[in-house]
């Protein structure tokens, strides 16, 4: 693919905005423990499994490199009071305040043998658990501190699980971090599989973000293709801001065959680490930067069953790069979590949002473009 003279400059602007906007302030880590939390102060108890190469580094844990196998940790984090729904406080010292910012209470290492009696341990009312997997440039801090305000702030009963990939969380190393995924894949079918096969889960909801994306669907394509189909206990797939090629991404659907979860897209056509990846990758289209308002790309939607997209463009408080508005934005954040606590498919078209972002977002009905800033399209018989 060729380069014209002024898309240069556009490329080189969009790098220069991802190294704007870092994950984390510094590069130290910032999951070592406090001795305790805060008043008012809440906490969320995550499993992360990872394929990273443990660190030696203070409040690290676990760096970019790929590591010798699959290993599991339970963190817990403290959430301070008082703070905007989408939002992180990181630590600004190397031991965080419980009182005004994010905070690590407790690191433990779980033994594979020892996964499913943690399932046994967090087991929900509804025994629904979520696996969240990060998307590129995701230091093992800032995937655990976004699980952590992804499930704090939906208010949903369910068990959260971290699935961290060997990610460097250096805007430079998009390559390195896409072999990464390539690496986790037999890892997170294991994952994915030993969750569905637990007798304290019933349902289990994924959630990708970005590079994550191909990373969750090529697994959850494998698991089709050895098993003869995605676990039914898999029942939802989220793909926020996939990076994911879309002609890859129609061959890998068709591959899973019918009996495969219903898919929610979070699509934005001004997604600026997106537009940097579609240059990178041959200028192919990513999944999450379709144009939802062009005739061709809705029709192919229509004729897809189980899928369904919001179209986020319009949103205007997500982040500077219109790449993470499912867990900076307030409207989205409180739509995820008023259909997991209830139990409902995210793209079910029978139920009704509660709450006033929510059901300014949703409207009455799925299928057709509702009321900004959220549009939603739908696929298909199966939603």
């Amino acid at each position: 693919m060729s380069c014209s003279k002024t898309a240069v400059p556009r490329i080189l602007a969009l790098a220069l905005a991802l190294l704007a906007v870092s994950c984390a302030p510094s590069d130290r880590g910032a999951l070592t423990p406090v001795a305790e939390t805060a008043p008012g102060a809440t906490t969320v108890d995550i499993l992360a499994a990872t394929t990273r190469a443990p660190s030696d580094l203070p409040g690290v844990v676990y760096n970019g490199e790929r590591g010798s196998g699959l290993s599991f940790t339970n963190v817990v984090v403290s959430i301070p009071p008082n703070r905007e729904v989408g939002s992180i406080q990181w630590p600004r010292q190397a031991i965080a305040d419980p009182a005004t910012e994010f905070a690590v209470t407790s690191l433990s290492d779980v033994p594979r043998s020892g996964v499913l009696a943690w399932y046994k341990g967090h087991a929900v009312k509804k025994k629904r658990v979520l696996i969240f997997v990060h998307g590129f440039n995701t230091r093992f801090d800032s995937a655990v501190f976004r699980f952590a305000q992804i499930v704090h702030d939906m208010h949903a009963d369910l068990a959260p699980v971290l699935f961290s990939w060997p990610s460097r969380g250096q805007v430079f190393d998009y390559n390195y971090d896409r072999e990464s995924t390539n690496f986790s894949r037999n890892d997170l079918a294991y994952v994915l599989r030993e969750t569905a096969r637990s007798p304290a889960v019933d349902e289990v909801v994924v959630m990708a973000h970005s590079m994550g994306a191909w990373l969750t669907v090529e697994s959850l394509r494998q698991l089709a293709l050895q098993d003869g189909r995605v676990p039914a206990k898999i029942s939802n797939v989220i793909l926020a801001s996939p990076d994911l090629d879309l002609d890859v991404f129609r061959r890998q659907i068709a591959e899973m065959g019918p009996k495969r979860p219903r898919i929610t897209i979070f699509v934005s056509r001004n997604d600026r680490a997106l537009a940097l990846s579609r240059f990178i990758s041959g200028g192919v289209t990513r999944v999450g930067a379709v144009d939802l308002t062009q005739e061709a790309t809705l029709a192919e939607l229509e004729a897809s069953e189980g899928i369904v997209a919001l179209d986020l463009s319009a949103l205007q408080n997500g982040d500077a790069l219109n790449h993470s508005k499912f867990a900076t934005s307030p409207e989205v954040v409180q739509l995820l979590g008023t259909r997991l606590s209830s139990g409902q498919n995210i793209n079910d078209q029978s139920a009704a949002a509660t709450g006033a972002g929510a059901a300014q977002a949703l409207g009455n009905a799925v299928g057709t473009v509702v009321a900004s800033p959220i549009l939603v399209f739908t696929g298909g018989g199966r939603n």
